[in-house]
């Protein structure tokens, strides 16, 4: 599989994944839609009508505007929807992000979600704690968001560092600082005077940002998606996930992490130094998941429920169907981390507007990252590279319409080996 410039574009190993994840989504959606029509036939409450509306928002949910006044669904711009889905994406892109980062390097960031609590426990603590009235409410913002960057980045270089001194696996690392990071915010949040005295049946709730004043700029996209929770966040993310593609991709530093990844001894054969590069690995991707905790929050407009935490916050995990979704690429993540957030905000459609629920597009997304794990075989098959020598499905043909394969072209177009030179030279 060539990557050379002169490579034909269905050859190269970019679009192979490419093609590879498009087809994941494909047979994702396929699947979903069998679900629906199964269920919507066993379910005389639904009938095939219901089936087909199901369908339809599951694939343009959202841009439905509700029913008409005969009940038949209507579509059209929904910039409330639209705009809920980009906020809803913010957090996933930057967990996303944080995956992505860490399997690059060779590491599996599981630890997405306690990096998350973290990011989002101290964002909270100094988005609230500094009183507005002697600070500027931008300033107080700034600050709560880079201690929620830099707990996430402190949270995540635990692992990291006991990877690299002790060569503990990374996963159970993670899966550990998890749970301690879920009964520490608890704890933390539970002794402050952060919980919402104000409304008596939100005991359990941490006070909105803008009890303080602080809320993301909206940035004028309030202007464009009127009615939705969408702020500034969404470009804040778009900006770092290209920022981490530049490092990976055109700095020194980027090209010694995935040397680590690729190969940790032959590396530090070459003179990288190895350790540092896997805490530091760990750190950025903490960074990545602190920071998805820290705007979510920050937004002004949602609530942190602290009380009851037998479960760890789900976009950490999702975040993993996010990056392998994605192939690990840092700009494909804005795009998955959007189609995500898609799928949620047509589950909630389908629940509002439908007899079905939101679960069936949980259905579609465990489909989707099932096979999304398995796109190296999806790009094997696409490419066509069989056992048997088969050509590859985008081969070349030559003009009588026979298939050659690009190793073949290669071969062919080599110049002759020196000892064969010198004998037809001979001759």
């Amino acid at each position: 599989m060539s990557n050379k410039p002169n490579s034909p574009l269905l050859q190269r190993d970019g679009t192979r994944a490419l093609l590879a994840s498009l087809l994941s989504i494909l047979i994702g959606l396929v699947t979903g839609a069998i679900v629906i029509l199964i269920v919507g036939m066993l379910n005389p409450s639904i009938s095939l009508k219901g089936a087909w509306d199901g369908i339809r928002l599951v694939l343009f949910g959202v841009f439905s505007t509700g029913r008409d006044a005969v009940g038949a669904l209507t579509f059209g711009f929904n910039p409330t929807n639209l705009g809920n889905m980009l906020f809803r994406a913010t957090p996933l892109i930057l967990t996303g992000l944080s995956v992505a980062i860490a399997f690059k390097t060779g590491l599996f960031n599981i630890g997405a979600s306690g990096q998350y609590l973290a990011g989002t426990c101290a964002s909270l603590f100094l988005a609230l704690s500094i009183p507005s009235t002697v600070v500027p409410a931008w300033l107080i913002w700034l600050i709560a968001f880079l201690g929620g960057v830099l707990a996430g980045a402190l949270w995540g270089a635990i692992p990291g560092l006991l990877k690299a001194t002790l060569n503990i696996n990374e996963v159970i690392a993670c899966i550990m600082t998890n749970w301690i990071a879920a009964s520490l915010v608890t704890w933390l949040f539970d002794i402050s005077n952060l919980k919402n005295m104000v409304e008596g049946t939100k005991s359990g709730y941490i006070y909105k940002t803008t009890y303080n004043g602080v809320a993301t700029a909206k940035l004028g996209l309030d202007k464009i998606f009127p009615g939705s929770q969408v702020n500034g966040g969404i470009v804040i993310a778009v900006v770092m996930a290209v920022l981490v593609y530049i490092l990976l991709e055109k700095t020194t530093f980027g090209y010694e992490l995935k040397a680590c990844g690729a190969n940790r001894h032959a590396a530090r054969y070459a003179g990288i130094r190895d350790k540092r590069n896997i805490v530091c690995s760990m750190a950025i991707a903490g960074a990545m998941a602190g920071a998805a905790g820290a705007l979510y929050y920050l937004s002004g407009n949602t609530e942190f429920f602290w009380s009851t935490y037998q479960a760890l916050p789900s976009e950490g995990f999702d975040g993993i169907a996010v990056a392998l979704l994605a192939v690990n690429n840092p700009i494909g993540v804005v795009f998955t981390g959007i189609f995500m957030s898609l799928l949620s905000i047509a589950g909630l459609q389908l629940t509002n507007l439908t007899a079905y629920n939101e679960y069936i597009t949980d259905v579609i997304i465990a489909v989707i990252v099932y096979l999304s794990a398995f796109s190296l075989v999806i790009k094997l098959w696409i490419s066509g590279r069989k056992a048997a020598g088969k050509p590859p499905l985008f081969a070349r043909k030559k003009p009588d319409g026979a298939g050659i394969t690009p190793a073949a072209t290669e071969a062919a177009a080599a110049p002759a080996a020196p000892e064969e030179t010198g004998k037809e030279a001979q001759e």
